[in-house]
């Protein structure tokens, strides 16, 4: 049990009693103490009772936590007369029955009730206070939770010309203003209150509304025509039908045109080509797919389409005529690598043939109709250098990770979805030398491996009768059968993240993974609980023992409010401090405000700490750099 002494700044101090050995400290309700107060991190600190022994640990909290007054970077072990300062809160901890004296409260012209103290520590009383701190501060310490590296930079080739068979939204404006002066598309509405509370809509133009109806009664005009959904979806790529096809669509617009059917302003080769794509292709995806400056496609329903360029997500003006054309698409998506779609199979994971990764869910578990999210793939895998240029890490860390990969380190890239762990993935593949055998293990193929001796895997879902499956642990068990000299497994997800500790701990160093965590520390609890889904009864102690002697680095992806994505952290496990794995920090971000554009601004800094395996590679007469962690 723990008892915990808690006074607010310029307040009277507070008891509670904890009948467990470990409370969470932060901002939020669901934490075991609520300080609901703008400079308290959501999940702040953790206090843990571990054979007799009481040790706090800061949660890589904003504003840090203080033991009589210094910072702590490390599990500390404290005492009752230890004093544990979080924002304006001063802590004292001690076993429940050997309470320490509660800090005694400074004399001030001011005088103070129990009524006030109630109000300030009482965590029953704090409920309304923190959902406003939590509304308040929710945008920036969110912006960490939302993978890959390469939809950020794919922003900076924006200016870059689209292939052919792109069609440039900004010149079709122009031809339709050209075509009817007098009925120029109305500015862009400004984002109203939804009615129902959930937050900001856009009003579109009345214009688009018309187009997508005429889309789509081309369309229902085409079907009759032609009977489209009669044709073997195996000839849809055939050159003739796709030929017949553009002549019949020709043929309906012009017969809907000389009937007056078509309003003036309405660009007649647009209006073929969405027809066509959307009977044929992928229909108003043909587009984003063609233009480089488009990292990630997100159709949430017919009528609502999301595109991410240069790191924001914008609404786009097409749409899909209705939810039967973007069912038409998602099965033409996954037909031809052999997966299916359906009511008892409502969700698939995908690739394009160009090798970008689509993940479809369909009704009844998409409320409002089928919903597809592709997030596109770069032909030309970025390098350390572009990554340097565009300031996700600097030239020091880019030297120390790549010493880290020759050095046969086994590293974690962490971060949250979008962050770009797989780019970074890929950078580090590229420092293994070229002789060494590689063998690559993914859900969807995404990884591009330079080195010529490569193996890459490649997990396999269900068939129709439910047989057949073959998960990503099912590979990370079998490549330990293929003399790997790398391991580099996509993402851990599951109970495979036991398999891949294994392999470390086992002879295979310099193996390479991801894992979805908000911090370093975050990355630890989250292999724990991955490894509990091995279903394996190991105790925890044994758990984070494995992950301390596995894993050596842990690198820190994060995406933040202005799109940018950059290493945050590059952390070293020390070992274990009671049943506490450490982590030191040897580089990390600081941030330091926005610029007046909204952009982050901050700098990278080296703490200081040099990692063992460097100090032992010097003490060897390994010739190495040192000056990389010279503090800035």
């Amino acid at each position: 049990m723990l008892s915990i002494s808690i006074a607010e700044k310029g307040g009277e101090s507070k008891r509670r009693t904890f009948q467990k050995d470990e409370i969470i400290i932060g901002r939020i309700q669901g934490n075991d103490i609520v300080l609901p107060r703008s400079n308290i991190s959501k999940k702040h600190a953790r206090i843990v009772q571990r054979d007799g022994k009481m040790v706090i640990l800061d949660l890589r909290s904003t504003n840090g936590t203080f033991v009589n007054d210094k910072r702590i970077s490390a599990p500390q072990v404290v005492r009752s007369s230890d004093k544990i300062r979080i924002g304006d809160f001063v802590i004292q901890v001690s076993e429940a029955g050997d309470e320490a004296p509660a800090p005694q409260k400074k004399a001030s012209g001011r005088k103070s009730t129990r009524k006030g103290v109630k109000r300030r520590l009482d965590v029953d009383e704090f409920e309304e206070e923190a959902e406003e701190a939590e509304e308040d501060l929710e945008e920036d310490f969110d912006e960490v939770e939302e993978e890959d590296f390469e939809d950020e930079l794919a922003g900076f080739d924006a200016d870059e010309e689209a292939s052919g068979t792109a069609i440039d939204a900004s010149d079709a404006k122009k031809k339709k203003a050209a075509a009817a002066p007098a009925a120029a598309p109305a500015p862009a509405a400004a984002p109203e209150e939804d009615q129902k509370g959930r937050g900001k809509v856009q009003k579109r133009d009345p214009k688009i509304e018309k187009y997508a109806e005429l889309q789509r009664e081309v369309h229902g005009r085409l079907i009759d025509y032609l009977d489209l959904r009669r044709m073997d979806i195996e000839k849809l790529g055939d050159e003739e039908l796709w030929n017949q096809t553009e002549r019949a669509i020709r043929d309906i617009i012009t017969q809907m045109e000389q009937d007056g059917e078509i309003p003036g302003w309405v660009e007649m080769e647009h209006l073929v080509n969405d027809v066509l794509n959307e009977a044929l292709g992928l229909g108003p995806l043909e587009e984003f797919l063609a233009d480089p400056s488009i990292s990630e496609i997100m159709v949430n329903h017919a009528k609502q389409i999301y595109i991410e360029r240069g790191g924001r997500l914008l609404l786009s003006e097409k749409t899909f005529s209705s939810d039967a054309a973007v069912l038409g698409v998602i099965e033409r998506i996954v037909a031809p690598i052999g997966r299916r779609i359906d009511e008892s199979s409502p969700m698939v994971d995908a690739r394009l043939k160009d090798g970008s990764r689509v993940n479809a869910i369909i009704p009844p578990l998409a409320l409002k109709g089928p919903s597809i999210t592709i997030r596109k793939f770069k032909t030309d895998a970025l390098t350390v250098n572009q990554l340097i240029k565009y300031g996700t890490l600097t030239a020091s860390m880019a030297e120390f990770l790549e010493m880290c990969v020759k050095a046969r380190k086994n590293i974690i890239v962490s971060g949250g979805t979008g962050s770009g762990k797989t780019t970074t993935l890929n950078c580090l593949s590229a420092f293994i030398p070229e002789g060494e055998r590689i063998v690559t293990v993914e859900d969807a193929a995404e990884l591009q491996i330079k080195q010529s001796h490569w193996v890459q895997l490649e997990s396999r879902p269900p068939n129709i009768e439910g047989k057949g499956q073959v998960t990503i642990r099912d590979l990370v068990k079998n490549c330990l059968r293929m003399r790997p000299d790398r391991i580099v497994v996509g993402e851990c997800r599951g109970g495979e993240a036991l398999d891949m500790l294994q392999a470390m701990n086992t002879g295979h160093d310099g193996s390479l993974t991801t894992a979805h965590a908000n911090s370093p520390r975050d990355a630890i609890a989250r292999l724990e609980t991955m490894v509990l889904m091995a279903g394996m009864d190991l105790p925890v102690r044994a758990i984070r023992e494995q992950i301390a002697s596995a894993v050596d680095i842990i690198v820190q992806q994060t995406r933040f409010s202005d799109g940018s994505r950059r290493i945050t952290h590059i952390a070293e496990l020390t070992g274990m401090e009671v049943d506490i794995v450490t982590l030191q920090d040897i580089f990390y971000f600081k941030q330091e405000g926005f610029t007046d554009d909204n952009k982050v601004k901050g700098r990278y800094v080296a703490t200081g700490f040099i990692p063992k395996f460097y100090d032992s590679m010097q003490r060897a007469g390994i010739p190495v750099n040192m000056d990389i962690f010279r503090e800035e």
